[in-house]
């Protein structure tokens, strides 16, 4: 039999599982409510109230800790009566000479500039229509580009790896954890928090609607 034909407002209404990809249709959903996949039970919608102010003002909060993660002392390294002090800076231009100098592009790209990226993206994003403006002019690609980079912004990658090392330097040498450190450690957990926050597909409807008005 042949596929039955959608018109394109049937059409817009569809929404896609973001892990099965199964198709269903748009629901309206109050504050509280939650969406979920009926093939695998995957979050479809969860819109909260007040979702974004928390999700700007912890974007905020991120970009400041990642200042702190950047220039205050990360680590200090004794041996041998030498001590050695470095900061996040420090360690991504560590490789910045040689054929390793590629590294240091990635090491940079990675850790600081599109997670900084993401987050100033998505304070332009949201920033307006939580205090009831309109959407902002590129607010549309810019939230796409915001999405498109979350996989690529490894902050908790990296104080995984520093972690990993931290274990297998401890026995050589006497560390100290500087509050570059913390800092990096907190910015990961407000990450977290922050995507927790984030509803994909309320912030879609709600840059649509805004747009209409």
């Amino acid at each position: 039999m042949p596929a039955p034909a959608f018109t394109a407002e049937e059409v817009a209404r569809l929404i896609a599982c973001p892990s099965c990809d199964a198709l269903h249709e748009e629901q309206d959903l109050n504050n509280g409510e939650v969406a979920r996949c009926v093939r695998c039970h995957g979050l479809l919608e969860a819109p909260r109230r007040s979702a974004m102010t928390r999700i700007i003002m912890l974007a905020l909060a991120a970009l400041i800790l990642m200042v702190a993660a950047i220039f205050f002392p990360f680590l200090e390294l004794s041996a041998a009566g030498l001590m050695q002090r470095s900061s996040l800076l420090d360690t991504v231009l560590a490789f910045s000479s040689g054929m390793t100098a590629p590294l240091t592009l990635a090491m940079a790209a990675l850790i600081v500039v599109l997670p900084v990226l993401r987050f100033v993206l998505l304070v332009y994003v949201l920033g307006p229509m939580a205090i009831g403006w309109a959407p902002a002019r590129y607010a549309r690609p810019a939230f796409r580009v915001a999405e498109a980079l979350r996989p690529w912004a490894m902050a908790e990658v990296f104080i995984v790896g520093v972690a990993v090392a931290l274990v297998k330097v401890a026995g050589l040498a006497h560390l100290s954890i500087g509050p570059a450190f913390w800092a990096f450690v907190a910015l990961v957990l407000v990450t977290v928090l922050k995507d927790n926050f984030m509803c994909r597909v309320s912030v879609w409807k709600t840059l649509e609607a805004r747009r209409r008005s």
